[in-house]
């Protein structure tokens, strides 16, 4: 009886956890569309953005180009709660955080050293098809950039 008990419970726990992930319109794969973007030269392009759920957290992998046109992966696992979780793969922040603002939109930060250097907003259109993430940093000399990427779900 204890067995059935604690089973029905795990059950219910992991049943929990995936409807609270079904419901984040984040999760899935987005691809760049280019001709709806305004990135200038110099900026880091994701050309694939892939959300998904990773135990109790949100796993984000990010493929594209660096501000010099060469390959760059990236990867992040955390919650959306606002605090820092470790970036890897972006050679200009170590960290980053979301925080979910309503259940179509999210801020973020990428820090390096604790300190942020670049900041966004990301909005899921009503339908869910599309995602704009506006995105302000700083570039390596230290002028401020600001980039608006569109993205299609796939």
């Amino acid at each position: 009886m204890k067995a059935r008990t604690l089973l029905l419970t795990l059950a219910l726990c992991f049943l929990g956890v995936a409807v609270s992930f079904a419901d984040n319109p984040n999760l899935g794969t987005w691809k760049l569309n280019e001709a709806k973007s305004k990135i200038p030269p110099g900026v880091m392009k994701n050309t694939t953005v892939v959300y998904e759920a990773a135990d109790d957290s949100v796993k984000v992998t990010t493929d594209g180009t660096d501000k010099n046109g060469n390959p760059s992966h990236t990867v992040w696992t955390g919650k959306i709660d606002g605090k820092d979780y470790p970036l890897t793969g972006d050679p200009s922040a170590d960290s980053r955080s979301y925080k979910k603002i309503d259940d179509h939109t999210m801020t973020l930060a990428n820090k390096k050293d604790g300190n942020v250097v670049a900041s966004g907003r990301i909005v899921i259109s009503a339908d869910g098809k599309s995602r704009t993430l506006h995105l302000t940093g700083t570039d390596a000399a230290g002028k401020k950039v600001t980039s608006s990427a569109v993205y299609d779900k796939q």
